[in-house]
């Protein structure tokens, strides 16, 4: 079987074909031009394989919990609790805004779900207390990027799903570079405080109002907690986590809180089969052209060409950094970790790299990805948020760009990074 699909793929992107039906509609030209028609069944056989998963149920559930928490006022809540705790230093709210990402990201998963719920928020506010529209812009995307980093991942269930890896794993793996991300981003901020001199956005909060702040933002804290422990408890799987998230997220809003009313169900349903059908619909057809992938011979392909590079692993895994940054500035983070994944994992995991380690580096580098341009997703929706133009922020982003650089960096030449808690945890040897 030859290569031509891969061509046809890119061809058809370039042309500005939909990702998902350029993943279908290249392979399936291959074929009829390879004169190989009975393989169309197979392929469609993939398409429905694909979709038809128990552990791709986990993508839905996690996108309603985080509807209903959205929806339900949860955000506002860790925005208070962030600011009681370090909304008094100078360059406050900016500091509010990535400690707010880093808590909603054990909720949301997802970078443009983070980007538009704080951003909505906090983006207004900011530039209410003195700072630039384009600066308020580009910590929001800076900060958003944590949300698939910091357990639960969308990408992460995606990933592990292709690649036949362990989901709590990744999610165990994803922990310690998704702080320090945050704590690098909350640094920078530091520095560009002084030098700018940025508002302090409150007086130091009492320690009886962190703790009031505290209680009310506690039914959305406890949420990883509860995922966490019972997938390294052996208590659920990653995708009954997913469904104890939403129920939980269900009965928070509706019942404890009763910040959620009945008839807003709906609306929030539908938006969640929307999503979840787009993204089901992507990972079947990638599943498909992985599928292709193998039955080519690509990935020896790839290996034996990285082995005429360099046989050292970590400037193999350096060079794939290269190549990932570019490929994250024109294709969005979940199609990208579906398509490559297949292509790069064999052939790096042959070469002696630990599987969960690739998988982190990967999924962070396309999720910085997200917001760069010309494609950045998340640069876009802070931009319409903002109501600024991309170029603008892009320039404010360049110092937080520097420390995602860093950390993708970092998390390459140490594995111990990624793969310290998921070992201490018994989750991988």
């Amino acid at each position: 079987m030859s290569t031509a699909f891969l061509w046809l793929f890119i061809m058809l992107l370039a042309l500005g074909m939909p990702v998902v039906f350029a993943l279908l509609v290249g392979p399936g030209l291959s074929l009829l031009l390879d004169g190989q028609q009975p393989f169309f069944a197979a392929l469609l056989s993939r398409l429905y394989n694909g979709v038809d998963s128990f552990p791709l149920l986990a993508v839905p559930f996690f996108i309603l919990a985080g509807e209903l928490m959205n929806s339900g006022g949860i955000t506002a809540r860790i925005v208070r609790f962030s600011q009681s705790l370090v909304g008094h230093v100078r360059g406050g709210l900016a500091q509010v805004n990535i400690m707010s990402s880093m808590l909603f990201a054990g909720i949301s998963g997802s970078a443009v779900a983070d980007a538009s719920a704080i951003g909505k928020m906090l983006i207004p506010a900011m530039e209410a207390n003195g700072y630039r529209r384009s600066f308020a812009a580009a910590v929001t995307a800076a900060a958003a990027v944590i949300g698939p980093i910091i357990p639960p991942s969308g990408i992460m269930i995606l990933y592990g799903f292709v690649m036949n890896l362990s989901i709590g794993a990744l999610f165990a793996a994803g922990v310690v570079p998704g702080v320090l991300m945050g704590l690098g981003l909350m640094a920078v901020t530091r520095l560009l405080a002084s030098r700018y001199d940025l508002p302090v956005a409150a007086p130091r909060a009492t320690w009886a109002e962190r703790g009031r702040s505290f209680r009310g933002a506690i039914v959305a804290l406890v949420m990883p907690v509860i995922l966490l422990g019972g997938m390294l408890g052996g208590i659920f799987t990653a995708t009954e986590a997913a469904a104890v998230a939403a129920g939980y997220a269900l009965l928070v809003t509706l019942f404890v809180l009763k910040s959620l009313k009945a008839g807003e169900l709906p609306g929030i349903f539908v938006t969640t089969a929307l999503q979840s059908g787009v993204i089901l619909l992507l990972v079947g057809a990638a599943v498909t052209f992985g599928w292709l992938v193998t039955m080519s011979g690509m990935a020896d392909s790839m290996a034996a060409m990285l082995l005429g590079v360099s046989d050292n692993p970590l400037v193999l895994l350096l060079l794939l950094n290269l190549l990932l940054f570019v490929i994250g500035m024109f294709l969005d983070a979940g199609p990208a970790i579906l398509i490559l994944g297949p292509v790069f994992g064999p052939a790096f995991t042959a070469l002696g790299v630990d599987p969960i380690h690739l998988a982190l580096v990967m999924c962070i580098n396309l999720t910085v990805g997200l917001t760069t341009p010309p494609m950045g997703l998340v640069l876009f929706v802070t931009a319409s948020i903002a109501n600024e133009k991309v170029e603008a922020i892009v320039r404010a982003l360049l110092p937080f760009l520097a420390v995602q650089v860093l950390v993708i960096v970092a998390v390459t030449c140490f594995p111990a990074l990624t793969l310290t808690l998921p070992r201490w945890l018994g989750l991988v040897q």
